[in-house]
């Protein structure tokens, strides 16, 4: 059995921009993550959309 790779992602707020969660998917995805998460500074319920990990 193969192993897929997966690649770690950070899902930040559109509002705020704070980077709130961690989501990995694998490799051959091509898609963009767009999930409704809660926000911790905001205090509600917002579009959490993939952006790039800081290092």
């Amino acid at each position: 059995m193969a192993t897929a790779e997966r690649l770690t992602f950070v899902l930040s707020c559109t509002q705020c921009k704070n980077k709130n969660y961690y989501f990995a998917k694998g490799k051959k995805k091509d898609y963009k993550v767009e999930l409704n998460k809660f926000c911790k500074k905001c205090g509600k319920q917002t579009v959490h959309k993939e952006s790039k990990a800081s290092k």
